[in-house]
């Protein structure tokens, strides 16, 4: 689909239904009916933690929950992309509609509760797919599963799983899931990653946290991020307040985009500057521009990653943010 085409049907497309305008823009990807725009630029890319980024510019968790474009994702100039958050168990999610609009915000609601086909339909996409850049892979707590099990499903994914990612992301803070956020605290987010680590401990494992957490709360995350040696943290994830909201929509579900920005760029730095220089971060939550993208990794992040600033803007957004970077000559991180 071309760029001019797609500015024009975008008003339209917007006065649809939010998750069916996604599943036939996913499906349209996925057959390769709508293509962005490649960008390469050798003074973009970096290693981090022993894998390689042509940039810096990654699809957040939640666009491909299954990893059906999995090969495509390249052509839009991404320098990696994070599938899921795939659970143990196939799940429809919760019901519909789940998925919100707010234009006037430049922002998004969601209730999606984690629907997806589950790890086994994930891994046999992965055993033929071929994306061309690091592929991270999110995983989750299925909704039949008791919060004093949760370990056993992260572990589950993560076995089944582990060959085909570049790393690994620690879902605790989606409040889409009941009880989800309360794995954040120290006592489970340790028996969850110290389950992990008795299948694998070289694998990379990042935590994504919320961006309503306390400084406490943040410390304590940081502490277990040491202790166990973790490879870095995503800050973050939907907020569940509504006080950068002019009003509120009265809308359950986790807010993204524009109102989300000084949360997440408040959490960012914040860890950057608790955390030792050997924990890596990776921004996400309200990057609606380029400046927006130049910022977050100025304030500490090692990598960015959009999702609602993708959706206001146009296919060729990633590359846009690459070509901004590669103008303005960011600093490489080698580690």
């Amino acid at each position: 689909m071309k760029e001019a085409l797609y500015e024009s049907i975008r008003p339209l497309l917007f006065r649809c239904d939010a998750e069916k305008v996604h599943h036939v823009a996913m499906t349209a990807i996925a057959k390769g009916f709508m293509r962005g725009t490649p960008y390469s630029n050798p003074c973009l890319e970096k290693t981090l933690f022993g894998v390689t980024f042509p940039n810096p510019v990654g699809l957040a968790a939640g666009f491909d929950k299954d990893g059906l474009a999995l090969n495509h994702w390249q052509s839009f100039g991404f320098g990696f992309i994070e599938v899921g958050t795939v659970t143990r168990h196939p799940q429809p999610g919760n019901p519909k509609p789940r998925l919100f609009r707010l234009p006037e915000h430049k922002a998004v609601i969601n209730r999606m509760g984690f629907n997806n086909a589950g790890a086994d339909a994930l891994l046999a996409r992965l055993q033929s797919a071929q994306p061309g850049i690091p592929l991270g892979i999110n995983i989750g707590k299925s909704k039949i599963t008791p919060l004093e099990e949760a370990h056993e499903d992260y572990s589950y994914s993560f076995r089944l799983l582990l060959e085909h990612g570049d790393y690994f992301a620690i879902n605790v803070s989606s409040p889409n899931t009941e009880g989800l956020r309360s794995l954040q605290d120290r006592e489970s987010l340790t028996k969850i990653i110290s389950e992990i680590k008795t299948i694998d401990d070289t694998k990379s494992l990042f935590v994504k946290i919320a961006p309503d957490l306390t400084e406490s709360a943040l410390d304590e995350i940081l502490q277990v991020a040491s202790d166990l040696q973790l490879t870095g943290l995503i800050a973050t994830n939907t907020t569940i307040s509504r006080d950068m909201l002019p009003t509120d929509p009265q809308i359950q579900g986790g807010l993204s985009g524009a109102p989300v920005k000084e949360k997440s760029l408040a959490v960012l730095k914040y860890l950057k500057s608790n955390a030792p220089p050997s924990l890596h971060l990776i921004g996400v939550g309200g990057i609606l521009n380029p400046l927006d993208a130049q910022e977050r990794l100025e304030s500490g992040a090692d990598l960015i990653q959009i999702y609602s600033g993708w959706i206001y803007n146009r296919p060729s957004f990633p590359a846009e943010i690459a070509r901004h970077l590669a103008e303005h000559s960011l600093p490489k991180s080698v580690n």
